[in-house]
């Protein structure tokens, strides 16, 4: 199927529009910033929450947050009737001269389930970290309250929950607390490796770490920016896809690199007085997230946080020096700021939820022709398909074109050499699924 080019040019000459659906506006009405800071209060109240601390008490130590969480998701899922599956996952792990394990322990995380009415076998998921650390890792006993890192996290995935619990979606929703963080990524390698046992078709994984924070350690404030951190391309890739990628491109356009400018495209969409920052790595340099397990088999995972950070408050016992004060206390955390990173996240679970899969075993051509040309598999549940593109060197999805419930289509006068390109799905009620970048030529 072809269009004139003048009259292709007039409708795509401007950025496109993206429909929007006043659900996702009232989603963000309804975060509320009193109940993260009460949920932020109780999570550092419980004194340490190191994921080798007490697990019989049930006022401190890892055992009674945990069991306060999921008791938190069971009064959710109470009041939406019993829309939520809760159960713990757990993994043994073992001191075997690990030197972030100081004795042998259950990792136990904390999941919360809402299935999808037509998709349940399709996941979604929002994370947090539930446990938190002193200066030395190995201390499961000092004081670590952990407010900004990760109680801000955990009381962010617990408050998505409340409000998207009150609607019904597509594809299923998984909010969890993840244990083991601080130790080596304990939890979201567990869950991970759970998911892929359990035949998960996961959409993306959105880990929130740190989402309290607004005065960087060289004292700039800024309640607005938050950061997007994704891999460029999955580390399972074949050597047949390193191989395209060498000839047709597609360096910064992995699976969780179209996630992240999914959440940048929602986010600058309904909440316009954010500024989402895509930082083109896999996480902080030389640091890591509870999204990266789940990158290393294959999944689409991105790390949701504040963009300025203050060190004197991370991996701290609380201190004073030099007139210096050090600790994750709860006077550092800003509820106003952890609740718009919360609708962030939630406005996404919702659009992702309530969208069609993606079109699958999407193609490219227009090889020395002045044209591009596309071919894709139809999926369940979408009316029709969005082609994108892009200057090779935008960061973001910036023209489109919808063309209907079909599945090959030729843009003429837009030169495959000069642009990047995605398909995505539509759904019926105006939600789209993630971009998909071409995996093949013809």
């Amino acid at each position: 199927m072809k269009i004139p080019f003048l009259s292709f040019f007039l409708l795509t000459a401007t950025l496109s529009l993206s429909q929007t659906n006043q659900k996702i506006y009232d989603i963000i009405d309804v975060v509320s910033a009193e109940r993260i800071e009460k949920d932020i209060n109780t999570l550092a109240n419980f004194g340490t929450r190191n994921t080798f601390s007490d697990t019989v008490s049930n006022t401190r130590g890892i055992g009674a947050a945990r069991r306060w969480i999921k008791q938190e998701f069971e009064n959710i899922s109470d009041n939406c009737d019993n829309c939520l599956d809760v159960f713990y996952q757990k993994d043994f792990v073992t001191k075997n001269g690990n030197n972030r394990v100081p004795h042998n322990a259950w990792v136990v995380n904390v999941i919360a389930i809402q299935k999808g009415t037509t998709y349940p076998d399709r996941y979604i998921i929002m994370s947090g970290d539930i446990d938190s650390r002193a200066s030395d890792t190995m201390d499961f006993i000092t004081d670590a309250p952990g407010a900004n890192d990760n109680a801000s996290g955990m009381a962010g995935t617990m408050e998505a929950a409340r409000v998207l619990s009150k609607y019904k979606f597509e594809n299923s929703i998984v909010y969890v607390g993840l244990s083991g963080e601080e130790q080596g990524l304990f939890g979201g390698a567990g869950l991970a490796n759970y998911a892929k046992e359990n035949n998960w078709d996961i959409i993306g994984v959105l880990n929130n770490d740190m989402i309290g924070n607004i005065k960087g350690l060289d004292g700039i404030i800024d309640n607005r920016t938050f950061r997007i951190f994704s891999e460029p391309v999955p580390s399972t890739e074949t050597e047949r896809e390193r191989q395209l990628r060498r000839f047709y491109g597609g360096e910064i356009d992995g699976i969780s690199r179209q996630l992240a400018r999914y959440v940048h495209k929602t986010t600058k969409t309904y909440m316009p007085e954010m500024n989402p920052m895509m930082v083109y790595r896999l996480d902080r340099f030389g640091r890591g997230g509870h999204h990266r397990p789940f990158n290393d088999l294959g999944f689409a995972g991105i790390r949701i946080m504040e963009a300025h950070e203050n060190y004197n408050q991370q991996h701290q016992d609380i201190r004073e020096e030099n007139g210096i004060k050090y600790g994750d206390i709860i006077e550092h955390v800003n509820f106003d700021y952890a609740k718009k990173l919360t609708a962030v996240n939630a406005i996404n679970l919702a659009s992702l939820a309530s969208a069609p899969p993606s079109p699958k075993n999407v193609s490219i051509g227009g090889v020395v022709e002045p044209s591009a040309k596309f071919k894709w598999e139809k999926v369940t549940g979408a009316i029709g398909y969005k082609i994108y593109w892009r200057d090779t060197t935008s960061p973001t999805w910036d023209y489109s074109r919808y063309v209907g419930d079909i599945s090959e289509f030729t843009l003429d006068g837009i030169v495959v050499d000069n642009y990047f390109f995605g398909i995505a799905s539509v759904g019926e009620n105006g939600f789209e699924s993630v971009v998909v970048f071409p995996n093949d030529v013809f």
